[in-house]
C-alpha cells in the first residue's frame, strides 16, 4: 500500500487527473481577451476595462465581495457580448477547449437562454449555436490529444417567468445536446416553488433537473427544491450544514433533512471558491465540504464561475488537498461522485467511471513507484 505522503497529490497530478464537473455557468467562464474582442465585434461599450489582464482582475475583485447580488452583477458584462450567434459558438467552443485543458473528462455546462436575445436570436438558435460550439471545443480537443464530453443544462431565471418554456425547450433538444434543465438567480424572495409548472413538466417527461437552491438561502430552500420540486440535484446545496450539529464530544447529530439528502444520495454541486466569494465560508479550511466528505454525504466538486473566481477545477482540487490533506483516492471520490450523478444515460456513466477515470486514477496513484525507482536507480550496489 501506498504511504499517505506517497498519495497526496501534487499539482501536476491534479491538473491530469480525469475530473468531472457539473456545476458549471457557460456566461461565468469565458475568456478576458475573448470579451474584450466580442466587445469589440459587436459594439457593446460597457466593460470597466479593455485591457484582458486588468478585465480579469476586475472580475474577480468585483466578485469577491461576500454578496450573491453583487457577485451576480458582473454578468451583466459577460451576458453583453453574448447576443450574436457567432460569439456563443465561440464562447462554447472555448469553455470546452479550457475545460479539456484542465483534465476535466465530463462536463455540464449551463446557461440561460432567455439571456441571449437581445440580438435577435430565437431561443432555438440560441440552443443551436451553443451546442455547435460544445461540438467544435469537443473536436479541437480531440486533435490536441484531450478528450472532453460536454452536455448543456438550459437554465430559467428565477425571477422571470419563462421557467415552463425553458424546461420545454430542454425536453425538445434532450438527445441533441441537452442534457437536463436549472433554475438560477437570486434565491431570497424568488423560491423555486414560483416555478413548480416547470418541474411537474419535467417530471412528467421523465426528465433530468438541478435547482440552485441553499447557497445564498438556508434550509427552506433546500426543503423546497426536494420535497415540492422533487429536483434530482442540488445547485450549490452547501446550506445543509445548517442542519448538521457538531457536538462537544465531536459526534455529529444530522436532522431530518439532513439525513434524507445523504440517506437518498442527493448530489451537492459544491463549489468552494465561489461560496468564499458570496459568504457561503469563511476559508476554505471551513468549508462544510470537508464535514460532508467525512459523513459521506454525495458531495462533488465545482467550478461554478470560472472569471468571476479566478478559478479552475484543478485549483479547486487543489485547494482542498492543501485544506484537508486529501489524497488522490479521495479526488477519485469526489469525481466518480459526479459522475454517478451526471444526466447521461447510466450505461455511460459507468463505462466514463470503468474506462475512464478510475484507470486514470490508478495510473497517478502508480507513479511513485517509478519516481523511486529512478531516484535508486544511479546508486551503488554495496555488495560489489
Amino acid at each position: 500500500m501506498t504511504s499517505q505522503h506517497q498519495n497526496t497529490p501534487n499539482r501536476d497530478q491534479i491538473r491530469r487527473a480525469p475530473k468531472v464537473l457539473l456545476h458549471d455557468h457557460l456566461d461565468g467562464g469565458l475568456r478576458p481577451g475573448t470579451i474584450v474582442e466580442l466587445a469589440g465585434d459587436t459594439g457593446y461599450s460597457h466593460l470597466p476595462e479593455t485591457d484582458p489582464e486588468k478585465l480579469g482582475v476586475w472580475f474577480r475583485e468585483a466578485a469577491d465581495s461576500g454578496s450573491l447580488e453583487r457577485y451576480l452583477e458582473t454578468f451583466s458584462h459577460t451576458v453583453g457580448v453574448m447576443q450574436t450567434r457567432e460569439a456563443l459558438v465561440r464562447v462554447a467552443a472555448e469553455c470546452a477547449e479550457d475545460l479539456a485543458e484542465d483534465g476535466v473528462v465530463y462536463a455540464e455546462v449551463r446557461y440561460a437562454p432567455e439571456q441571449h436575445l437581445e440580438g435577435g436570436l430565437s431561443l432555438e438558435e440560441v440552443v443551436e449555436a451553443v451546442n455547435e460550439g460544445f461540438r467544435q471545443g469537443e473536436q479541437r480537443a480531440r486533435e490536441s490529444g484531450r478528450r472532453i464530453r460536454v452536455g448543456a443544462l438550459l437554465t430559467a431565471m428565477r425571477h422571470a417567468a419563462r421557467a415552463l418554456e425553458i424546461a420545454e425547450l430542454a425536453n425538445r433538444y434532450r438527445d441533441l445536446g441537452v442534457v437536463g434543465f436549472d433554475i438560477a438567480g437570486a434565491e431570497a424572495g424568488y423560491p423555486p416553488t414560483r416555478h413548480l409548472d416547470a418541474f411537474e413538466y419535467l417530471k412528467r417527461e421523465n426528465n433530468h433537473f438541478t435547482i440552485h437552491a441553499g447557497e445564498a438561502f438556508g434550509l427552506p430552500s433546500i426543503w423546497q427544491a426536494l420535497q415540492w420540486c422533487g429536483a434530482d440535484r442540488l445547485g450549490h446545496g452547501v446550506r445543509i450544514i445548517d442542519d448538521i450539529q457538531v457536538l462537544d464530544d465531536g459526534s455529529v447529530k444530522l436532522g431530518r433533512l439532513a439525513s434524507y439528502v445523504r440517506d437518498k444520495r442527493i448530489p451537492l454541486e459544491l463549489c468552494p471558491s465561489s461560496n468564499l466569494q458570496t459568504g457561503a465560508a469563511d476559508s476554505y479550511a471551513d468549508h462544510p465540504i470537508g464535514l460532508l466528505r467525512r459523513l459521506h454525504f454525495r458531495a462533488t466538486v465545482n467550478t461554478d464561475n470560472r472569471l468571476m473566481s479566478g478559478t479552475s477545477m484543478s485549483q479547486e482540487f487543489d485547494h482542498l488537498v492543501d485544506s484537508f490533506g486529501y489524497t488522490l483516492d479521495d479526488l477519485q471520490w469526489f469525481s466518480v461522485n459526479a459522475m454517478k450523478s451526471a444526466f447521461i444515460p447510466f450505461d455511460e456513466r459507468l463505462a466514463m467511471i470503468n474506462d475512464v477515470i478510475k484507470p486514470g486514477y490508478a495510473e497517478l496513484k502508480s507513479e511513485w513507484l517509478f519516481r523511486d525507482a529512478a531516484s535508486t536507480s544511479g546508486s551503488v550496489d554495496s555488495d560489489r
